[in-house]
């Protein structure tokens, strides 16, 4: 293995809204949890605008307060109950399948960690027929609605032998920079998902609006 100062970037991609294109399920199962509190359903500009994480944060956004803990298990679960009714319609971001055979081919490495639930996602990516492309897949484990920085730590314990020098995280979220940064990896930020433009721009890191310029991108980052 004698490639010293040959190093190679490493990816960890955030899966929902990054490689998954799901934000019509997730506007649509955010408003199904918003009616249970009798809140107005909201268009998929507000919910770029509005959203953050904590997610009861987001919701006490919304309804101007912080919702009970009951009220946050109840919509909790109509979010998740509806969101995997619409998920499989969902398709992958234009040009990923390809972006992830192309890295793979060039012999560089990568991950996916994401805070969606392990045993739901795991399934999930084998579905789109992409799991080869990666080195490990890791999804949350606890409760949800946390930050991903212990678990981007996580990640990086199991990933034998790759520096977070040489990582690139991407996502599309504060939350994603947030976790690399605690690990000491690089982010690159995408504009297709959760957050809009203006909210990425506050993590101080570059933001892109495709999959193939955030690779380009983390190319140049992490040698």
């Amino acid at each position: 293995m004698g490639t010293h100062g040959n190093h190679r970037t490493h990816l960890v991609w955030d899966w929902n809204g990054t490689l998954l294109d799901d934000n019509t399920a997730v506007v649509g199962a955010t408003n199904a949890a918003f009616g249970e509190v009798g809140l107005e359903p909201i268009t998929l500009e507000q919910y770029r605008e509005m959203y953050c994480i904590p997610i009861p944060r987001f919701y006490e956004r919304m309804m101007g307060r912080l919702p009970t803990d009951a009220e946050w298990e109840r919509m909790d679960g109509i979010f998740h109950t509806y969101y995997t009714q619409q998920r499989d319609a969902c398709g992958l971001t234009e040009g990923a399948a390809e972006l992830l055979a192309q890295w793979q081919l060039a012999g560089r490495s990568q991950s996916i960690m994401s805070m969606y639930r392990h045993d739901e996602l795991l399934p999930v990516v084998r579905g789109y027929g992409i799991e080869r492309h990666f080195v490990r897949v890791d999804g949350r484990t606890g409760p949800s609605g946390g930050s991903k920085a212990q678990y981007m730590e996580r990640h990086f314990a199991a990933l034998d032998g790759i520096s977070p020098q040489h990582t690139v995280v991407i996502g599309d979220a504060v939350d994603d920079a947030v976790a690399a940064a605690h690990v000491g990896a690089r982010a690159v930020l995408y504009t297709g998902g959760s957050h809009s433009r203006a909210s990425l721009e506050a993590a101080g890191v570059p933001v892109v609006d495709t999959l193939a310029e955030a690779a380009a991108l983390a190319e140049q980052l992490g040698g």
